[in-house]
């Protein structure tokens, strides 16, 4: 399979995103998140890559993180927002390594997201502060 058809069974998969086994994600102080995991090789030191479909209800929020390795987000749709600005479905962005940023999304959306190695989250906060915010 090549990565075209990738792409378009992942856009496809996201068009009927209620029919995907969606289950919440609330790892490293994230809010109103679902995830569909698509692949997880990390290993028993945590590291290693993993791709999934995540959909932040409206009002969702992840805490500053930093990648260890590049982030691939494909904004499938709704707005997702952090620290470079506002980015609509149709928004591909790639954050290098050692980069660090802030997610939320004010309206909702759903993302592919694929991590080169899992992220590591730089600052906490209580949930009701992320939730207040």
């Amino acid at each position: 399979m090549n990565t075209t058809q990738i792409l378009a069974d992942v856009i496809n998969s996201a068009r009927n995103k209620e029919g995907l086994p969606w289950v919440p994600y609330t790892a490293d102080g994230r809010t109103k998140t679902d995830i569909v995991r698509l692949y997880d090789d990390r290993g028993p030191n945590n590291d290693g890559p993993s791709a999934a479909l995540v959909r932040y209800h409206a009002g969702a929020r992840t805490q500053r993180h930093v990648h260890p390795g590049y982030e691939l987000i494909f904004v499938l749709d709704g707005v997702l927002h952090n620290d470079a600005g506002a980015h609509a479905a149709g928004t591909i962005e790639v954050c290098p390594p050692n980069s660090s940023h802030e997610l939320w999304s004010d309206e909702g959306c759903t993302f592919l997201v694929v991590w080169e190695q899992p992220v590591k989250v730089v600052q906490t906060r209580p949930l009701s502060d992320l939730q207040a915010a």
